[in-house]
């Protein structure tokens, strides 16, 4: 606790065991990461005697705490305090207590301003962070329909091809007497009208190169796969309840935090000035 507390008060009790070792220990454990949080106080001032009786006091404390080398240190101060309204009678003895209350007073204003500009602060920063997540959702969505844009090209490119492999293969395998067996004469003839650009096409290769030009043929087919399995992949997007969920909470913050922000430190100026 003592990293996220603001101030520690150290209370030593004149009739108390105050200085014994296991107090002792705490509080130079304390002081290695928080000496400038620390505060050493003298409670039950008027209690303590005379101002001779009390003078030893602080000096034994003083004494026990300089044996301690992470608590012997230069500048030390160590106000004597109590409570007014529990005193039988007026006391000689310096009460400083006030003291005490304008240091609290005063780490709760520090504290409250620190949290205030933290909170415009995480306002700016949320609001960045949703507008860029928003932004790269968008990006995205564009990258992916180019990359389904590529996918339907090269999809496209080889199963075209591969159909006309396949084409090619049949038809050079079976007549028109063959097919006109399985069908009529009219439905043949269409068949082969349809299929002459790719006949003729087909006699133009040199019966020594087809083998060759149809696995060159084949492999382009298969990098057409290829490349559309790898120009294909897509980014992750938002889903539209996420989407929405960002855009109500960027609205709430815009439209009522950062206003209450504004107004809790305006009212904290007003609050000072008095």
């Amino acid at each position: 606790m003592g990293h996220k507390c603001d101030l520690i008060f150290v209370f030593f009790d004149p009739i108390g065991q105050a200085l014994c070792k296991r107090t002792l220990n705490i509080v130079e454990h304390l002081n290695e990461f928080a000496g400038d949080k620390m505060r050493f106080y003298l409670t039950k001032a008027d209690t303590a005697g005379t101002e001779t009786d009390r003078q030893k006091v602080m000096m034994q404390v003083v004494q026990e705490l300089c044996k301690r080398p992470g608590l012997n240190k230069t500048g030390f101060d160590m106000p004597t305090i109590y409570i007014p309204s529990l005193a039988n009678e007026k006391q000689r003895c310096v009460n400083q207590i006030e003291d005490v209350c304008r240091d609290i007073d005063k780490s709760i204003a520090l504290t409250l301003q620190s949290i205030l500009n933290t909170l415009d602060k995480d306002c700016d920063t949320l609001v960045d962070k949703i507008d860029e997540t928003l932004a790269q959702d968008t990006v995205n969505g564009k990258h992916n329909v180019k990359a389904y844009g590529w996918w339907l090209l090269f999809q496209t490119l080889g199963y075209g091809m591969f159909l006309l492999l396949i084409t090619q293969f049949i038809f050079s395998i079976l007549s028109k007497e063959m097919l006109s067996t399985m069908t009529d004469k009219q439905t043949s003839e269409l068949v082969f009208q349809y299929i002459q650009p790719v006949r003729q096409l087909f006699s133009l290769i040199p019966e020594e190169n087809k083998y060759f030009i149809f696995g060159a043929i084949l492999g382009i087919n298969l990098l057409c796969f290829l490349l559309a399995k790898i120009l294909s992949r897509t980014k992750p997007r938002l889903s539209s309840k996420v989407k929405k969920l960002h855009v109500t909470r960027r609205k709430k913050i815009v439209e009522t935090i950062k206003p209450k922000q504004s107004d809790m430190y305006s009212k904290y100026l007003a609050q000072c000035a008095e």
